[in-house]
């Protein structure tokens, strides 16, 4: 073929492209508000984010390795309310090794709310345990100043049935009343679950119900959070540039759900994205990342 036909074909091919991705670039604008930024150095690795079950316009954010025992209320703008301090493994120097992920739900007591700090992370896969710590929320967190307070964490320990992995995404089932982990890397990924009541200091192994095969580039397609909805009726998963949506039929297992195309939803790529969680209403998602004074995004889901 002709340089000149080559050119012919080729020049075409990219002005479709560019104008393509200038117009997902512009809807992307135009799919989120940048609500707030994470005001505190201290804030500088997050890594989860779920809504409050019972303080309202509160979120709950946790950084990763390196951090010690501890979780954060904020506002939707990121002003820091309260830092929650819990004791975490004494075997741990710092109390927890790599805490990847937060969600909020149901717990042992009916018509209380718990929050779920995941200690997953295992980068090289060598961790003989994961925990999970389970933290009843308390409205004598949100008090009128910024304020530091204890809590009492109930852990629970998790051995993978398949050997040690990496995992950021931590998920509560409200309805089948199950904690959802889901793995980080490889082409496919792992989903385990095991059930919300458990007793202190219990080591379990978790049930795997399926694998799941995201497309893409490794890193980029790595599994780094999710979230299911208050009422349990839809899922958010998401990688480092995609988000990843479901609607749960029928009061389904989760892990079914999962097994079904997804719907992609708007996302603006962060410098390192690794949370994400629906508001209380399921009316729409927020999303963080690592960094000092990362900002906050809001995204409305369009049904």
């Amino acid at each position: 073929m002709s340089r000149t036909k080559k050119l012919n074909i080729i020049i075409p091919i990219v002005i479709v492209l560019f104008v393509g991705a200038y117009a997902r670039h512009k809807y992307d604008e135009k799919a989120y508000d940048i609500v707030g930024t994470l005001p505190n150095k201290q804030l500088d690795e997050i890594s989860g984010i779920a809504a409050s079950g019972i303080n309202k316009d509160i979120y709950y954010i946790h950084n990763d390795s390196g951090d010690t025992s501890r979780f954060f209320a904020i506002h939707p703008d990121g002003k820091l309310k309260t830092t929650i301090y819990f004791k975490g493994d004494p075997k741990e120097g710092q109390g927890v090794h790599d805490c990847e992920d937060i969600a909020v739900g149901p717990g042992p007591v009916k018509g209380k709310s718990y929050v779920y700090d995941g200690d997953i992370g295992d980068n090289f896969a060598v961790r003989n345990y994961i925990t999970v710590y389970r933290v009843e929320e308390k409205t004598s967190w949100i008090a009128d100043s910024t304020q530091n307070v204890n809590a009492e964490a109930v852990p629970v320990h998790f051995r993978y049935p398949d050997g040690p992995k990496d995992a950021e995404t931590l998920m509560i089932d409200p309805i089948e009343k199950l904690i959802y982990i889901i793995s980080k890397r490889k082409d496919t990924v792992g989903v385990y679950t095991s059930p919300l009541i458990y007793k202190p200091n219990d080591t379990l192994v978790l049930t795997k119900r399926c694998k799941l095969f995201f497309p893409g580039i490794k890193p980029f397609k790595w599994i780094t959070a999710g979230d299911i909805s208050k009422d349990g009726q839809q899922i958010l998963v998401k990688d480092y540039v995609k988000v990843y949506y479901w609607q749960r039929h029928n009061n389904e297992p989760v892990w079914q759900t999962l097994q079904r195309p997804p719907r992609l939803l708007p996302y603006k790529m962060e410098k390192q994205g690794e949370a994400i969680g629906f508001t209380p209403d399921g009316k729409g998602y927020y999303t963080t990342s690592e960094g000092v004074y990362a900002p906050i995004y809001y995204y409305k889901i369009k049904l």
